[in-house]
């Protein structure tokens, strides 16, 4: 007998239905129900929504800090044990900001980037008119997928400061690989935000782009009082001067997404990390060239 997971594997696993379902609908006005609906503290509606949930997802809550939620959105958003993650202290090592998925990543080519193969963006389409964006222009990019059932909060990956947020409101498409190969510049359409840090003594120039999504588009980030959709709804652009430790939580999304990490071509990639790679919050991600390294 087909279970209600087969028919979403099933779902999952057509590409053209699964795009239609995830896509072709009222983006805006369902993603905002959910955060209505998500938020409701009544037992009933809480465990209901947990085990359709757990339905199609594999939802492991044994990392979980609480081992009670209050509502779907407090599991969306949970904390983990102090012991769930370990953070790679190591003083050439730049980590894993949170848990995820490796999608695209490599070279970023005189400033264009790529969401999938076959679809470029630009830094400029992404971050409109940055002075800053020329740090990355021929960097590194990567491409990190955060799914409905993992770990949402994100992290720095090295010791720092966040010196600048800017906030770019948008669409909320669906993030998976079925609509980057689908949808152009998916990424700079929809509800984004761009973190500019500086790591380490040597200050290197290091970009966080948190990307909302469908049912996702609520972004909080701890340096700022208030999720960034409910603190404008157009362009923001905030200095700021927040230190942080390699590890220090910087912030969350309400429920999964992607982010975006670009660093200057100096950094290198650490060895195994590639497309598909199934990533948690801290292991080794990135290299810290090699003369400057903080001792």
């Amino acid at each position: 007998m087909m279970t209600i997971r087969d028919v979403f594997q099933k779902i999952g696993a057509n590409e053209d239905l699964n795009f239609l379902l995830t896509n072709r609908i009222p983006r805006a006005a369902l993603t905002r129900f959910i955060g209505w609906f998500s938020q409701i503290r009544h037992p009933w509606v809480r465990d209901a929504s947990i085990a359709v949930w757990r339905s199609f997802a594999d939802l492991d809550l044994s990392e979980a800090r609480k081992t009670h939620f209050d509502s779907l959105h407090d599991c969306f958003i949970r904390e983990l044990k102090p012991e769930a993650r370990t953070v790679d202290m190591s003083p050439d090592v730049f980590t894993s900001p949170c848990d995820g998925i490796v999608g695209a990543m490599g070279r970023v080519q005189d400033g264009q980037v790529f969401q999938a193969k076959g679809f470029p963006y630009t830094l400029k389409d992404l971050l409109g008119e940055q002075a800053s964006a020329a740090h990355w222009h021929n960097g590194w990019f990567m491409t990190i997928r955060i799914t409905s059932s993992m770990y949402h909060r994100f992290h720095a990956p090295y010791q720092g400061r966040l010196k600048r947020v800017q906030y770019f409101s948008g669409d909320t498409w669906n993030v998976n690989p079925i609509a980057l190969k689908r949808v152009e510049k998916l990424f700079c359409k929809n509800e984004r935000a761009l973190l500019e840090t500086e790591i380490g003594p040597q200050a290197y120039p290091v970009a966080l782009v948190p990307v909302a999504a469908v049912l996702v588009a609520s972004i909080r980030l701890h340096a700022l009082d208030g999720l960034l959709r409910d603190v404008c709804h157009g362009p923001l652009d905030v200095s700021c001067d927040a230190a942080f430790d390699k590890g220090d939580e910087l912030g969350w999304f309400q429920h999964g997404s992607t982010i975006l990490i670009f660093v200057p071509e100096s950094f290198s990639f650490a060895d195994g990390i590639q497309e598909g790679r199934v990533l948690k919050m801290g292991q080794a991600l990135m290299r810290l060239p090699g003369d400057n390294r903080a001792a």
